[in-house]
């Protein structure tokens, strides 16, 4: 069947009041872009909440988890879901794999080297993709479940419309009771406060950083397999601008608060799709109007919508 459009542009654009159906149609798309993107920042947020680190790696490892699902449908014709959450398990390996190979040996060296290291990182997936998988774009491949459309009231339900904000809500209620609900949860919330009185409490750091890591990982590459679908090719340089926009929503909402980074993802999803929409003639512009509200939230209210200053 026939994917439906993103962007809805209407039919004499500048013109008349928007209709109460396109501007639904538009919130309905907004809403699933926005919470693609909290689920991305939700790893931001984990990390930076507990050791204040910007993980500028964290969306080519959303790209790493879009290319184990592809290889695990294609290659080894396991069923989707199948691929799916194994390619999420790989995922969090690999995060765990970044922490104890590249950001352990710097965790009690000056910030700036833990953030030039991420950028080290981010820049060695991308290369080390273009090596192994090639430059050139795959088609991916989309369970036919995530490709009807429903119409519900002259509303266009596109099923992967339906199913982003449902399991970005799963998820999303999975990572609080981790973090609200369980020991490690509780760990990770002293961490965020004070690491080495923790450390010195008995608690093993280095493991719950870890674990923090693979739990990030884990919705990045949720999150990746969702946007590969959406948009249905994968290529090494996929992580770079949903990357960057997650992290924007992380800040917009509040860098290490989880709902702030969800709420911070439906608004920049709901403001991208609402300004192509409604002003097509700037859809050029949406990526600089989301780095320009980066900007304004940086200098008028860095610590975001629902975020706290946070101790050093």
């Amino acid at each position: 069947m026939e994917r439906s459009p993103l962007f809805c542009k209407r039919d004499r654009p500048g013109t008349g009041l928007v209709e109460l159906t396109f501007f639904l149609q538009q919130m309905i798309n907004g809403v699933a872009l926005g919470s693609l993107y909290g689920l991305i920042a939700i790893g931001y947020t984990m990390v930076y909440g507990i050791i204040r680190l910007i993980n500028f790696a964290h969306g080519d490892v959303m790209m790493m988890g879009c290319y184990f699902a592809y290889f695990g449908i294609l290659m080894f014709s396991l069923p989707w879901w199948a691929s799916f959450v194994i390619a999420m398990a790989l995922t969090a390996v690999l995060g765990v794999m970044m922490d104890k190979g590249a950001y352990v040996p710097v965790r009690n060296a000056p910030r700036i080297s833990a953030l030039i290291t991420a950028i080290g990182v981010s820049f060695l997936l991308e290369n080390l993709g273009l090596v192994v998988f090639g430059g050139r774009p795959k088609g991916f491949p989309t369970p036919e479940m995530f490709s009807e459309v429903y119409e519900v009231a002259g509303l266009m339900f596109p099923a992967l419309v339906v199913w982003t904000p449902l399991l970005t809500l799963l998820i999303l209620s999975a990572v609080l009771f981790i973090i609200y609900r369980t020991k490690t949860g509780r760990a990770m919330r002293c961490i965020s406060h004070d690491m080495e009185t923790t450390r010195l409490m008995g608690v093993d750091v280095n493991r719950i950083i870890s674990i923090t890591f693979a739990v990030g990982s884990a919705a990045a590459a949720a999150g990746g397999i969702m946007w590969a679908m959406r948009y249905p090719e994968i290529n090494p340089l996929m992580g770079i601008i949903p990357g960057f926009k997650a992290f924007v929503a992380a800040v917009l909402g509040g860098i290490g608060n989880i709902t702030g980074a969800m709420l911070g993802g439906l608004l920049l999803g709901v403001a991208e799709i609402m300004l192509v929409a409604l002003m097509p003639e700037l859809a050029g512009f949406r990526d600089a109007v989301a780095f320009g509200l980066l900007i304004l939230i940086l200098l008028f209210r860095p610590t975001g919508l629902m975020g706290t200053k946070l101790p050093d």
